[in-house]
């Protein structure tokens, strides 16, 4: 065990202590709690060494868009990536610039006549000029959501032209039947976006009076596609 998750050296972890650790594996709180749920086969709060490597294991694969199950256990995956640097077990960085990016330039070409076709303003999408697209691959709307959750890396409620095509990409995995990631890979991240990540909470939370967004392109993205309104081709 990592010192940082055993610090009592007493060859378990405490659900508190594997919590904290956990979170910096980048995935929502929602997926780790499943996660928990499968590696806490006792449901004591407890996880000795074995249930611990399954937790890690689960973490690999919700990173790389496996289901969180265990029958996802047996399936080569690289190992889980923490933002904490100085731990010995994993790899650590979130998304090196050198990856190369999952959208290939002839896919990205025919995203980017579909973005301009849309006519974006400031080289935006509100997320109602998106929605058709969306609904129109006839995917569920759950899996649409979290389309439009992944794809909007910045959580401005729009997107720009490389969010729009990793938008697509995904819809065309989903189409193909692969499974929707719970996080974006590190290779879906564009290269555009590949900067440190301001931490949470520096954005104002309430838009400036000189704010030209109009206030229903706030709501949060499932309000977007909850609403079934029929389509007029």
């Amino acid at each position: 065990f990592s010192p940082q998750v055993d610090s009592a050296n007493a060859g378990r972890v405490l659900a508190s202590d594997a919590a904290v650790f956990l979170k910096k594996s980048g995935l929502t709180d929602l997926v780790l709690g499943k996660i928990w749920d499968l590696a806490d086969t006792d449901g004591k709060g407890i996880l000795n060494k074995q249930e611990f490597f399954v937790a890690l294991r689960l973490v690999a694969c919700a990173q790389n868009g496996l289901d969180v199950s265990l029958s996802s256990l047996n399936l080569p995956v690289p190992p889980p990536r923490f933002t904490d640097t100085s731990s010995p077990l994993l790899l650590s960085g979130t998304t090196p610039s050198d990856v190369p990016w999952a959208v290939k330039l002839e896919d990205k070409a025919k995203y980017d006549a579909i973005f301009d076709s849309l006519n974006p303003v400031n080289g935006l999408l509100s997320g109602d000029k998106v929605k058709p697209v969306l609904l129109n691959s006839k995917l569920p709307v759950d899996i649409l959501g979290r389309v439009w959750e992944l794809s909007d890396i910045d959580r401005d409620g729009m997107l720009d032209r490389d969010e729009f095509a990793v938008a697509m990409f995904l819809v065309y995995c989903a189409l193909e039947k692969e499974p929707v990631p719970m996080s974006l890979p590190a290779a879906l991240v564009p290269p555009s976006k590949r900067k440190p990540i301001s931490v949470p909470g520096t954005m104002p939370l309430i838009p400036s009076s000189t704010s030209t967004k109009e206030p229903h392109q706030s709501l949060p993205p499932v309000g977007i596609l909850a609403a079934k309104t029929p389509l007029t081709q």
